[in-house]
């Protein structure tokens, strides 16, 4: 059975708050949108995912999305039941058998929502809703005072993903009449039959500034910490960098790049804390486009990958191994540069030097060595 999901994302979403709309907003360090489309993805059941959205929204879309492999996004209506349709019609030459309708916004959904509405199709269901019983007291209220009570038995707190038999569905669209706020509502004025399913908390609909935060907090992070090493030694020169800092010295360090063995060591121990590889996988040696390159560039390029990953970085640690120069004079400035580089608060980078009281080849002036340690949350889902 062919299950393919439809992600609405063409709403402006500017209720929430942050100046894009909400979808793109971040949680955990990744946008809303990202997050949504990551949970639907990921489970098994579902063998596609489409996006809706507007247009002018693209540049936003594509950072949101990139490197998920998601085909060309369909472009949304002025109302969500628009944008449905269009996303509706979009698979026509191909269709599933099933469709679920997800709102960006819905972005925690657990499986197990996904799995209940899954198993709910049988004969005599046309589509299935996940819902959540209403267990609140409700009162009707005209200015600024009650004046009457609502019977909440038999109410229910409507969530997304909403699943159909596709055909039925795109059928229901065509003939729906505007104003309906979801699918469950354009099913039902069709005469289709549609089963309520588990809801759950967790699958909330993103929409004040507070939500946000609530957001955030359900995100489970597990901590990780790795370390880098590099080394490079003495060569002709007037200056060494060290930790993005240019400092006079008689000698030079060699090196493809700008050997740099501070932000080479640090830059390592980033990849290492999402398992990806060393710096030479990334900047291999053999490129010339690396050569004399400013050491900076790697270390961003380390940090972009662990944020991409929703990873928030808590602390790292430089540690350089020399006789000469002395790091002490400008070890404020190498500190400030890292945090630049990552876009961290200076109270979480730090900068160490010691010797090797003239043992080995640090001790003998040949060169330079670092070590560094990094600290990363990640979350589970990552």
């Amino acid at each position: 059975m062919l299950i393919h999901a439809i992600i609405v994302a063409a709403g402006a979403g500017l209720r929430a708050g942050g100046g894009v709309p909400k979808q793109y907003r971040a949680v955990a360090g990744q946008p809303l949108l990202r997050h949504a489309v990551k949970r639907l993805l990921g489970h098994p059941a579902i063998t596609g995912v489409s996006v809706v959205i507007n247009p002018e929204c693209r540049a936003l879309y594509d950072e949101a999305v990139a490197g998920l492999g998601l085909s060309e996004p369909i472009v949304g209506g002025a109302t969500r039941q628009e944008s449905v349709l269009a996303g509706l019609e979009a698979l026509a030459a191909d269709p599933p058998n099933i469709v679920l309708v997800h709102d960006a916004a819905r972005a925690f959904v657990p499986d197990a929502v996904i799995d209940a509405l899954v198993a709910a199709f049988d004969d005599d269901v046309d589509g299935a809703c996940p819902a959540l019983p209403q267990i609140d007291s409700l009162r009707r209220g005209e200015a600024g005072r009650f004046c009457g009570s609502v019977d909440r038995d038999n109410l229910w707190r409507v969530q997304t993903p909403q699943a159909f038999r596709y055909p039925a569905l795109l059928a229901a669209h065509r003939a729906a009449a505007p104003g309906a706020t979801d699918e469950v509502a354009i099913a039902l004025a069709a005469g289709l039959n549609v089963a309520i399913t588990p809801g759950d908390e967790r699958a909330f609909k993103v929409t004040e500034p507070d939500d946000f935060a609530k957001a955030e907090a359900m995100t489970t992070y597990s901590s990780r910490a790795a370390s880098g090493f590099d080394v490079h030694k003495f060569g002709p020169g007037t200056h060494v960098w060290l930790c993005g800092v240019q400092v006079l010295h008689d000698h030079g360090l060699i090196g493809h790049s700008d050997a740099d063995a501070g932000l080479h060591a640090l830059t390592d121990a980033l990849l290492g804390t999402i398992a990806a590889g060393d710096i030479g996988d990334h900047f291999p040696p053999s490129d010339e486009r690396w050569r004399g390159a400013a050491s900076d560039q790697f270390l961003a390029h380390a940090a972009t990958l662990v944020r991409e990953r929703g990873g928030l970085i808590d602390h790292v640690d430089v540690t350089l191994i020399c006789e000469r120069p002395k790091v002490g004079p400008h070890r404020e400035a190498m500190r400030t540069r890292i945090a630049e580089i990552l876009g961290l608060g200076i109270d979480r980078v730090s900068v160490k030097a010691t010797t090797t009281e003239k043992l080995g080849f640090t001790g003998r002036q040949e060169g330079v060595a670092a070590q560094a340690m990094a600290s990363v949350r990640l979350p589970e889902s990552a």
